[in-house]
């Protein structure tokens, strides 16, 4: 028996809409990476994109456990000399809560090319409409609460 290598020309990536209300954020991007990383089908390849796309709805509406919503920081650096600017969850949530998400999905893919080409598959939205109507998503129900 050979062993079964996927490639891109073959597979044929999906669009799937998940809530993300009252969903706990770690528990959610774990989900959301491994669909797009494609390990939810039984054709995975790990140096291939097999994954499909997510579309993430209601970020603004996501939970963090304990008191990470003030203990929790993010920090950005424009690469000039003092300019790194720190935000905590609660303020990253109120300016961009796009970014919340998709930092997480990030921190739990591999850290390759082919993993940053994956993220552009990723599309949060902080409510819970969308511009992807056309490309007839399905709805994906996390397992996770």
């Amino acid at each position: 028996m050979k062993t079964f290598s996927a490639r891109k020309e073959t597979t044929s990536p999906k669009w799937y809409v998940v809530d993300l209300s009252g969903k706990v954020l770690g528990r959610a991007a774990v989900e959301i990476a491994n669909i797009l990383r494609g390990k939810n089908k039984p054709e995975y390849t790990p140096h291939v994109d097999t994954g499909d796309f997510v579309i993430a709805l209601n970020a603004d509406k996501i939970k963090l456990t304990g008191k990470k919503w003030s203990d929790k920081n993010y920090f950005f650096h424009s690469r000039y000399v003092g300019h790194m600017k720190t935000y905590t969850a609660k303020e990253l949530l109120q300016k961009h809560p796009d970014m919340l998400v998709k930092i997480a999905v990030k921190g739990m893919m591999p850290k390759n090319k082919l993993s940053r080409a994956m993220l552009t598959k990723l599309k949060v939205y902080a409510t819970s409409e969308h511009p992807h109507v056309a490309q007839q998503p399905l709805q994906y129900e996390l397992k996770s609460n």
